[in-house]
């Protein structure tokens, strides 16, 4: 448990930092996430967890690829919560935290959008470049994704 926290951790820091500094997740980070996790439950558990890990993984990936579908979440958070799949090891873990992920979102939406309301209220933004107006509109959600692994993790050690 020690290790799924650290992983979680490190990974979950990395993830953030890059949603809310660049507004996208790199495939590095994702990746890290996936290959930590196996690594981990495979030296914990030997090759006996590794099939609960890879359905954990593909779970966190299905969950969140119909949100990405939808056009509601972008490619990175989908990825991601693959590789925290991987890190959290059952598929009942990660559907905890996927329903916090999802609470917490909700959350964090509605606090953007009266937050936005307010600002809209108090100035007019003036932003120029079509791209960078497009990356501010969409909300980071690798934190909602985080707190939910993280409280997830908290809830089951």
């Amino acid at each position: 448990m020690e290790g799924q926290i650290i992983l979680a951790v490190g990974i979950g820091i990395a993830a953030v930092a890059e949603d809310l500094w660049r507004r996208e997740i790199s495939n590095w980070t994702s990746l890290a996430a996936l290959v930590g996790g196996f690594g981990l439950h495979l030296y914990e558990r030997g090759t006996h967890g590794l099939v609960s890990v890879f359905l954990s993984a593909l779970a966190g990936f299905c969950v969140f690829l119909t949100f990405y579908l939808l056009g509601g979440m972008g490619g990175g958070d989908v990825k991601l919560m693959a590789g925290f799949g991987a890190v959290l090891g059952r598929p009942g873990v990660l559907l905890e935290a996927a329903l916090l992920t999802a609470f917490i979102g909700g959350v964090m939406a509605l606090a953007v959008l009266v937050f936005r309301g307010l600002a809209r209220l108090v100035r007019k933004p003036k932003v120029h470049d079509e791209t960078l107006a497009e990356k501010r509109a969409h909300i980071p959600y690798a934190p909602a994704i985080t707190l939910g692994v993280w409280l997830s993790l908290l809830g089951n050690f």
